[in-house]
This record gives C-alpha cells, sequence and structure tokens, in this order.
C-alpha cells in the first residue's frame, strides 16, 4: 500500500485555493448559466453547452484533486481546461463595451491573473520529490 506523499504547508494552501476557485466556478457554471453564456465568444458554437460541459469539467477536476492518487492527472485537467478557456477572457477585453459592470482593469487583469493561476495548478498538483 502505498501513503501519500508529504505536502507542504504552501503547497497544501494552494491546492485548497485551486479546488475552491474551480468547485465555486463550475457551480456557478449551472447557477449563472446566462450570465456565464455572455462571455462564450461567438464563434464557438452552442454557448449553452459549452458552459454546462466546461462547468462538468472544472467539478470533476476539483473533485479529482481531492484523492491524491487523481491529484496529478486532474491538475493535468485543470491546466488544459484553464487553457481553453483563453479565448472568454480575450474576448471579454476585445469587446469590452459589452462587459460595461466590469471594470476595465479587471478585464486587463484577467489575462495575467490566469497565467498565474495555471502556474498555480501546476505547483500545487506536481507529484511532490520522495524524501
Amino acid at each position: 500500500m502505498t501513503t501519500m506523499p508529504a505536502m507542504s504547508r504552501w503547497r497544501v494552501a494552494g491546492l485548497v485555493f485551486v479546488f475552491l476557485w474551480f468547485a465555486i466556478g463550475g457551480v456557478a457554471h449551472f447557477v449563472a448559466t446566462e450570465a456565464e453564456m455572455q462571455i462564450v465568444p461567438p464563434w464557438i458554437p452552442w454557448p449553452r453547452e459549452t458552459v454546462w460541459v466546461s462547468g462538468a469539467f472544472e467539478l470533476l477536476g476539483a473533485a479529482g484533486l481531492l484523492w491524491w492518487p487523481t491529484r496529478r492527472a486532474a491538475g493535468i485537467g485543470l491546466f488544459l481546461l484553464t487553457l481553453a478557456v483563453t479565448p472568454a477572457n480575450v474576448y471579454m477585453l476585445q469587446r469590452a463595451d459589452l462587459f460595461a459592470n466590469v471594470p476595465y482593469w479587471a478585464l486587463v487583469a484577467r489575462l495575467p491573473l490566469q497565467v498565474v493561476l495555471l502556474a498555480l495548478i501546476a505547483w500545487s498538483t506536481a507529484r511532490p520529490k520522495a524524501i
């Protein structure tokens, strides 16, 4: 039987943040579907289904983080999903006029914050080195 490798407190904190980010975000895809659909670029077909599928993947990824044997795979999936939603962030910035309720600085900050999120996902879900 294998035991879970030790993790630093910082890595656990990062993992908790990533879990909450995707668990809450995944639920939001189903609770606020209409609002989520507004950020889907118009060239992506089936915006409602796109929101539901991405929300389901967020929830599956968050659940996968909870069990260490699936944590790395969940991290890779969430990393790829985060890359896949980049067009929504770019679209919001390009069409800031459609999102007047969001401050422009927040639209600009989304892309650099996405890079930080990607780094946090990769770091917090990496397999800890054996001691």
